[in-house]
């Protein structure tokens, strides 16, 4: 597969985040990589760019949701394009709950991951 991007490797990124290892996670990331997060002021939620801040975001992420989990995956890849999909499930810090579906759009560049756009549902409960 052209620039990196293969089943195996989207697989193997999600194995990374399950273990919460971050060595492993960065290591698929380039120099210049950004990280759109679902969440924040912008269309685009939070842009996060360059392997420092990428990873002082990811470990913001795991201290958010310390047992967090991506499951239910598929994947698939159009030459230097990816897409996972997964429902994530996790407990914040006060105890809640989080179950979501969302999906990961990455795109690759000499076989390192230069963006990573995440995307999840936005979970209503009742009232």
């Amino acid at each position: 597969m052209s620039g990196g991007a293969s089943v195996e490797t989207l697989q193997a990124i999600t194995d990374a985040f399950n273990a919460h290892d971050l060595d492993a996670i960065m290591e698929f990331f380039a120099d210049d990589c950004s990280l759109d997060m679902p969440r924040g002021p912008d269309p685009w939620g939070t842009r996060l760019v360059g392997r420092a801040a990428v990873r002082e975001g990811l470990t913001a992420r795991f201290a958010g949701l310390p047992d967090v989990h991506y499951g239910d995956g598929r994947h698939w890849v159009s030459g230097d394009l990816g897409v996972s999909e997964w429902l994530l499930t996790g407990t914040r810090p006060d105890g809640e709950h989080v179950r979501v579906r969302g999906c990961d759009h990455w795109e690759f560049r000499d076989g390192e991951i230069v963006r990573k756009d995440s995307y999840w549902k936005i979970v209503e409960r009742p009232s």
